[in-house]
């Protein structure tokens, strides 16, 4: 007896290797994948696709017109990407966001009260989360290929023109809060995010939904009042954007804010109540390189002494100059009238910024600037 219309319809047709059921393969893939994320060391996994972001383009077109990128002419240059997942890669079907863990095992705003020495961002105070992070992707990747043969994948770590936040909320790992990061109700907001866009078609996950409420702990925190509004920033303002990204003399103005920062900022990561049902990080490899060095230590570098000092560091970026000018900031705002004399040491340092810094610090402590 020949099968009926309504037989055909519930008879899904094989796939190209022969599944009969391609949307149940792709989910045990999906979930065999999740099961290898945490055992490389993944806290969670999710998945979306390219083209679930839609609203991206309009958002950052308005970002880069009223200049909040300050001097991040990158963001503007490949803003066709960044604002277009899709376009990225356009045989990529799937995104796989993957969450890191580095939560701190201490108070990391307590280094504010040692105005004497350096407070450095948790994320920067161990091994470059860069390569331990697509260390673990390209591992997850190869697992995947192995699993899908002829299929493709590309690794993404924070080098390249895609806005993981939004992907990573469209895939509900969690959502962007007041301040601009990504938070979840139960990781808190210390996480790395690492990308997989892939060509093999999985399930996607629903988006999270925001859970800020009222709550503007994280905005009130803020030094520099560097959030215009919620769910805004202002690049310019921002002490991580001014001690990494910014190049050049820092607005004297600003200087005073920066307090003992010297690169990155945690304040508003802190300040979110959601941090309470933070788990514990694993990766131990996230600490231990340095954590709060006296400034007198750190203004004496010089370049091989920097190099030597940060290697493996993530604080290695930015060189040494950009480095010694931020502890010249901390100096200056420290208080402690025996720093003035390592600061006066640098007033002739052949990077101007340095030395702009240095005359600006010995002024401070002097009480004449």
């Amino acid at each position: 007896m020949p099968n009926s219309i309504s037989d055909r319809a519930d008879s899904p047709p094989p796939s190209a290797d022969g599944d009969p059921c391609p949307d149940r393969r792709a989910e045990e893939i999906k979930q065999a994948l999740a099961a290898e994320a945490a055992e490389a060391g993944f806290a969670r996994m999710r998945v979306t696709t390219p083209d679930a972001v839609p609203e991206i383009a309009g958002r950052l077109r308005a970002f880069l017109k009223a200049g909040r990128h300050g001097q991040m002419g990158w963001m503007a240059e490949r803003s066709h990407w960044r604002g277009d997942p899709a376009a990225l890669w356009p045989e990529a079907r799937s995104v796989i966001m993957l969450a890191e863990l580095y939560t701190p095992d201490h108070d990391p705003l307590a280094v504010l009260e040692q105005p004497d020495r350096a407070a450095i961002s948790v994320y920067a105070q161990g091994r470059d989360y860069h390569d331990l992070v697509k260390k673990r992707l390209k591992r997850l990747g190869r697992w995947l290929l192995e699993r899908a043969p002829g299929e493709a994948i590309k690794v993404f770590v924070d080098t390249a023109p895609v806005m993981e936040k939004p992907l990573a909320q469209a895939a509900g790992l969690g959502w962007q809060g007041k301040h601009t990061n990504l938070l979840s109700r139960d990781l808190g907001s210390w996480f790395f995010l690492g990308a997989i866009f892939t060509t093999v078609a999985l399930p996607a996950d629903a988006p999270e939904v925001e859970h800020c409420g009222s709550c503007r702990a994280c905005l009130d925190a803020c030094p520099t009042g560097a959030f215009p509004a919620p769910f805004q920033l202002d690049a310019r303002r921002c002490i991580s954007y001014l001690t990494i990204e910014h190049k050049g003399p820092v607005d004297p103005e600003l200087r005073p804010m920066l307090g003992n920062r010297i690169y990155g900022c945690d304040d508003c990561l802190a300040a979110c109540p959601w941090n309470k049902f933070a788990q514990a990080g694993s990766e131990m490899r996230y600490r231990g390189i340095v954590e709060a060095p006296p400034l007198a230590e750190l203004a004496v570098l010089d370049d091989a002494d920097f190099r030597a000092r940060f290697s493996g560091s993530p604080i290695k970026r930015i060189g040494r100059d950009r480095f010694v000018r931020n502890v010249l900031y901390a100096i200056g705002n420290s208080g402690d009238a025996s720093l003035q004399a390592i600061a006066r040491d640098l007033i002739h340092d052949p990077d101007t910024a340095v030395a702009d810094a240095a005359q600006w610090a010995v002024q401070r402590l002097a009480g004449t600037g």
